[in-house]
């Protein structure tokens, strides 16, 4: 994500890619599993160093949730919880702060069982510039929108002319109907009138529960009516109009990346409005999410009844369980979508470079490049409007953004306006549909902007 801006004044945030085996031999390689790894424990007890915080493991083990309990038990692990993998083989597992990752990961990759060992990283938002203002934020004039209100602005903004949204719409009778869309991200807010009759019901992967509302991340002070406090400070130096009617107090970085979620399933909404949208929410508001919630989400999504993942965030390492995750998507017929960074270079950023993920980069309401936007290397699949897009927030209002962020999910509403009701397209379709997109000049966007129309017409021949 580049740069917020609600009713017209900047916020600064962002998110910133076994057999069988014969019962005897098997006893016996269990005996030697557990000796190895008492051996590496009583080595590591004594010659490792202390860490300066718990060691969080993503643990594939083939002999499942015994498995993996039998070997916490001997090296003095905690399996903290199952991913949802179909396999059932996918863990979390954390040890004391005693231990270092590296003897860790050591430790658990002696054990008999165990197929692979990685980090749970971290994925975390990053602070963006800023930028102007423009006309169409302030256009609050409510209309209807296939059942929903929604502010003329939005429907209107420059980015849904570009794609040729309402033409799409018209020629077609698309309206993403049957698809469910969902929205990996920091959740959405669920009382929004522009989302009322999408929403599926969610889940809240930071507190697992159901649900996947961003609002629970409000404290009970700040989530308060406040007519008499009109704006939000944000970082300190910037001031956040909001509607006047609502307003939180998000004066620290805990709340960096309030709203990304809902932010993101308004823009889906925009292009498809009668797809149903799947919050699971992997990030909290600060933007920052553990890889093992992000794996535990898509694994909901595909057994979910999701056709369609938007993934506006980006990992900075690669991670083998998070392209197992995709490869896992892909063969159910799932679309992934996702956003391809905002470091204005060729750097890789995951899910977006995985194969079989159509990933986005940001064009201006020109027609040129977003110089924020990350391209080529691997070659981006295509690109969408990204710079000074409006769409809903939560407490009623609306905020313009820049980003990959918001150009992700305009191609994921397409993706379902192309699979719903007189889409026409199977899964296997989509990406080539897509590919028909408006040529950018001098640039290393893939098949160039997303053309909406163009998309769905691609359908037809099916």
């Amino acid at each position: 994500m580049k740069h917020l801006r609600i009713n017209g004044t900047v916020w600064l945030m962002g998110p910133r890619r076994g057999g069988d085996i014969d019962m005897n031999n098997q006893r016996k390689m269990g005996w030697k599993r557990y000796v190895v790894c008492a051996a590496l424990l009583i080595c590591s007890l004594v010659g490792s160093s202390a860490a300066q915080s718990q060691t969080r493991l993503i643990v594939r083990d083939s002999l499942g949730l015994t498995g993996i309990n039998l070997t916490c038990a001997i090296l003095r692990c905690q399996v903290l919880q199952g991913l949802g993998d179909p396999q059932g083989q996918l863990f979390v597992v954390t040890f004391p702060k005693l231990l270092s990752p590296l003897t860790a990961t050591l430790n658990l990759q002696a054990s008999f069982g165990v197929v692979s060992v990685e980090i749970d990283q971290a994925v975390a938002t990053r602070p963006a510039d800023a930028g102007y203002s423009d006309a169409y934020l302030y256009d609050r004039t409510a209309v209807s929108y296939y059942g929903t209100t929604v502010w003329h602005g939005f429907i209107s903004q420059p980015a849904t002319q570009i794609i040729h949204n309402d033409l799409a719409h018209s020629a077609f009778s698309v309206d993403g109907s049957n698809v469910v869309v969902a929205v990996i991200d920091t959740g959405v807010d669920p009382t929004h009138p522009a989302l009322q009759g999408v929403l599926l019901p969610g889940y809240d992967f930071t507190r697992n529960q159901s649900g996947g509302s961003e609002r629970a991340d409000l404290d009970a002070d700040d989530s308060q009516d406040m007519d008499s406090v009109p704006t939000a400070l944000v970082k300190q130096r910037t001031v956040a109009v909001l509607d006047q009617r609502t307003a939180a107090v998000l004066d620290n970085q805990q709340y960096a990346a309030f709203g990304h979620g809902t932010m993101t399933a308004g823009l889906v909404h925009v292009v498809a409005p009668k797809a149903a949208i799947l919050p699971l929410k992997a990030f909290h508001s600060d933007g920052s999410a553990y890889s093992s919630d992000i794996l535990r989400a898509i694994y909901y999504a595909v057994q979910n009844g999701a056709d369609v993942i938007n993934m506006s965030f980006n990992y900075t390492q690669y991670s083998s369980e998070l392209a197992k995750a995709i490869q896992y998507a892909n063969k159910k017929g799932v679309i992934s979508v996702a956003a391809s960074g905002n470091d204005g270079t060729r750097t890789p950023t995951y899910p977006g470079a995985l194969p079989g993920v159509i990933d986005v980069a940001s064009t201006s309401n020109n027609d040129t490049q977003s110089s924020f936007s990350n391209y080529g290397a691997p070659p981006v699949w295509i690109a969408a409007p990204g710079e000074a897009v409006v769409a809903p927030y939560p407490l009623g209002t609306y905020a313009e953004a820049s980003g990959t962020s918001f150009s992700a999910p305009l191609v994921a509403g397409t993706a379902a306006l192309m699979m719903g009701r007189h889409g026409n397209c199977p899964s296997t379709a989509v990406p080539w549909g897509l590919a028909r997109a408006v040529w950018v000049f001098d640039t290393d966007l893939g098949f160039g902007r997303l053309d909406s129309y163009n998309a769905v017409q691609a359908c037809h021949v099916y």
